[in-house]
């Protein structure tokens, strides 16, 4: 390898670290909690930092996955785990905007209570994806 392509890794792999440190301080919302239209406001917005961080944190572990799997590619020639790979991200992405909707459904016609559950699912499906992405199969 190049020099250029190990300071890139290395880059990378430090910003993921960094990340992915940043994702075990997520901001406790509970406090935050309230039936009351402008408190919930707050309290959706809190829940919406949390959803942005996770989500930074799962797609820094997609491109380190992405990156390796082309790495593996040029190594080896074997062209079959892309396709597999962003398939299973992209069913993944469906199936937890599907599920996280059809619970924000339910709640309706109290919106607010419906985006509190779809927030809150959205959250536990991004840090069990990125825990899945993380994990050493």
């Amino acid at each position: 390898m190049s020099k250029i392509t190990n300071l890139f890794i290395i880059t990378v792999a430090a910003l993921s670290f960094d990340t992915s440190a940043r994702t075990n301080t997520l901001v406790d919302c509970t406090h935050l909690d309230s039936d009351h239209p402008q408190k919930a406001k707050r309290y959706l917005m809190c829940l919406d930092g949390n959803i942005e961080m996770l989500e930074r944190d799962r797609q820094a572990w997609i491109n380190k996955l992405i990156m390796d799997t082309e790495e593996l590619e040029k190594d080896t020639g074997n062209t079959q785990l892309m396709p597999i790979i962003k398939r299973s991200l992209l069913s993944q992405s469906h199936y937890m905007e599907d599920s996280c909707k059809w619970r924000y459904l339910k709640e309706l016609p109290n919106s607010t209570s419906a985006a509190k559950v779809y927030k809150r699912c959205k959250i536990a499906f991004l840090q069990h994806h990125t825990k899945e992405l993380k994990a050493n199969f």
